[in-house]
């Protein structure tokens, strides 16, 4: 520092440093704070081991053994008394391991990963609700929606104003009478909203012999296909964006879903859902197979692969499949034709609030 001092006017602390052959931050004066020292040179800030048993004695003390350091000390202050700092107050609970919350905790809860399999219809039911905005700010309608899980049929539904559990319980009564769906043959996956997780909607699922699977917390990837069709429903193109009343919301989903049950899926080979949850995907591949050959007959030439063959719908969906299994056992390939019986009553359940 005495030769940057006497240096010449003009000259760079840098090529003073280099000369000098020393790094240029130490040519800066220190201003750090240095914390004052006893005379046996022990920290001047240090506590005492009188002040250390005080404040624990005090934290300890029947009057503030379920408060808060913060609140200790608050109070304190208020009663003209000062110990140390809420810092202090926290460092002396951590050293002896005792910062832990006081008042009893929830424990971490651990939700299992749902994992579910369908091979045909009314084995899976997936279902959620979804919000319809209205020509009100703020108001919106309710569509509760049950799809089938193999066929992406939809299997009932339901707009109101309202979302609670009793509604859900009109709807699952008829679409599972219905379908005359039989005891202990269907799971119901679902998420943790209120109207799936109230004891009178889980009451009525295990007294009509339905098993119940629920999504993680904040998982939307557990409940894929309910999403995805949301999505579908407010992606046509001519959804009307807000709707005027509930009557209006029915007559355009209803519209919406004779239109989706007809259309081909993607998912399914670009099948139907009808055509699918119906079992009548054998005779329409039977009519593909048909056009292809005839077609394959007149131009060979434009199928430089041979033959063309009829793709087929997957025979299994999975949600989340085990990842232990062998991927050729998750990727369905066109194989043999399943044939699934028809239901009993294959009108779909519209419930009106």
């Amino acid at each position: 520092m005495n030769a940057l001092a006497s240096a010449p006017t003009g000259l760079s602390k840098q090529r003073i440093c280099q000369a000098l052959g020393q790094p240029r931050h130490r040519c800066y004066p220190d201003r750090r704070r240095r914390a004052p020292k006893t005379a046996s040179g022990a920290p001047a800030r240090r506590l005492t081991d009188a002040q250390n048993t005080a404040i624990l004695d005090c934290l300890h003390s029947e009057r503030f053994y379920d408060a808060s350091p913060r609140q200790v000390y608050a109070t304190l202050l208020s009663e003209g008394t000062v110990l140390a700092s809420v810092s202090t107050f926290y460092r002396r609970l951590r050293a002896r391991g005792e910062n832990s919350p006081r008042r009893l905790q929830r424990p971490p809860q651990r939700h299992v990963k749902p994992q579910l399999t369908a091979t045909a219809p009314h084995q899976v039911w997936t279902w959620d609700i979804t919000k319809l905005p209205t020509l009100s700010r703020g108001v919106y309608l309710n569509l509760y929606l049950i799809l089938d899980l193999f066929s992406r049929y939809v299997v009932g539904w339901m707009i109101s104003r309202k979302e609670n559990a009793g509604l859900a319980k009109h709807m699952f009564t008829r679409a599972l009478i219905a379908h005359a769906v039989p005891t202990d043959s269907l799971i119901v996956h679902q998420d943790r909203g209120s109207p799936m997780t109230a004891h009178s909607f889980t009451d009525l699922l295990a007294d009509m012999g339905v098993a119940r699977s629920y999504s993680r917390p904040r998982v939307s990837n557990d409940n894929p296909y309910s999403e995805s069709h949301f999505k579908t429903l407010k992606y046509t193109p001519d959804y009307p964006g807000r709707f005027a009343d509930p009557e209006q919301a029915r007559t355009w989903t209803r519209r919406f879903l004779e239109h989706y049950r007809q259309r081909p899926h993607e998912g399914l080979a670009l099948f139907t859902p009808a055509e699918v949850f119906h079992g009548r995907v054998a005779e329409v591949a039977a009519v593909r197979h048909k056009a292809l050959s005839e077609h394959y007959a007149q131009y060979p030439q434009r199928y430089v692969n041979g033959p063309p063959t009829v793709k087929l719908p997957p025979t299994a969906v999975h949600i989340n499949p085990d990842l232990a299994i062998p991927a050729q056992q998750l990727i369905d390939t066109p194989g043999s034709l399943r044939c699934v019986p028809t239901p009993v009553d294959t009108s779909l359940p519209e419930v009106v609030t």
